[in-house]
């Protein structure tokens, strides 16, 4: 695909991008008609390739998380991602920044999506100063850019009296204050948000949504994947449903957020 160029893989494989004719906006992800299926025992253990037990007993549960999604994001876009609990929205984000293997279709971007939530590099038992020059470095920022940026991540994050505290000492929206905070330090081509304006009061949240706006009017791409109507109405140009699996509407975040509302019988601000 000439607009995705380079094009990416996500997802490992060498299959060719589709082709897309709408020359007048730059799509940077691609999603082609993904799918995932989870396998487990019955108990809730992992099943492993050439265990004889799952077919011997019969014991396998197989779980469709994504049944054939497929969607385009383009420059600037700030994607929406809702739909209820255990719909694929989470399954997707990971597919599409290639933290989760999928079994069919093909994932494309122009750049490796980033992820939020830099959990990997965040160890409890450091300070939470040491783990912002951690959660910097495993975003691909130098020493310097981390120095350079440190007062701000702190201070947006809200933690400056306890920064040199151990992270085990703080309250779990704490943690994903400045996890978004590392995070949102950088530019991002793309940029995935899942859940992350959940918490902090209501000046965070104002902060983040504003932050995430920079973000994609930078020429970058964001998905947020929240279930609060008022964070994705007020941050996202667009919005994703995803119902059991599979994409049940794509449009304005507007109309995609009253159809769903309308569908779950809630206020549209709720």
């Amino acid at each position: 695909m000439s607009d995705l160029n380079p094009a990416t893989p996500v997802d490992g494989t060498n299959a060719t991008p589709p082709v897309f004719t709408d020359a007048a906006r730059k799509p940077v992800v691609v999603v082609d008609d993904i799918r995932v299926t989870y396998r487990v025992f019955a108990s809730g253990k992992k099943v492993t390739p050439g265990n004889s037990r799952v077919k011997h007993k019969g014991r396998l549960r197989e779980v469709e998380a994504l049944k054939g999604v497929s969607l385009v994001a383009y420059e600037g876009d700030s994607i929406g991602v809702i739909g209820t609990n255990g719909s694929g929205k989470s399954t997707l984000m990971k597919a599409i920044s290639g933290l989760l293997p999928i079994d069919t279709g093909s994932v494309f971007a122009s750049s490796r999506p980033s992820f939020l939530g830099v959990g990997a590099a965040m160890i409890k038992e450091l300070s939470g100063e040491k783990n912002v020059i951690l959660g910097g470095l495993a975003l691909g920022m130098t020493k310097t850019e981390i120095k350079e940026k440190f007062d701000h991540i702190v201070d947006f994050a809200g933690i400056r009296d306890f920064i040199d505290l151990p992270m085990q000492t703080y309250s779990s929206g704490m943690v994903e204050r400045l996890k978004f905070s590392i995070a949102a330090a950088r530019e991002h081509d793309i940029l995935i948000i899942d859940e992350a304006l959940a918490v902090g009061d209501q000046d965070f949240r104002r902060r983040s949504e504003a932050r995430m706006r920079e973000l994609a009017s930078g020429a970058g791409s964001v998905f947020l994947v929240s279930h609060s109507m008022k964070s994705i109405l007020d941050t996202c140009n667009r919005a994703i449903w995803l119902d059991k699996g599979i994409v049940k509407m794509d449009g304005t975040a507007q109309e995609v957020c009253r159809a769903y509302a309308a569908a779950q019988g809630a206020p549209l601000d709720d």
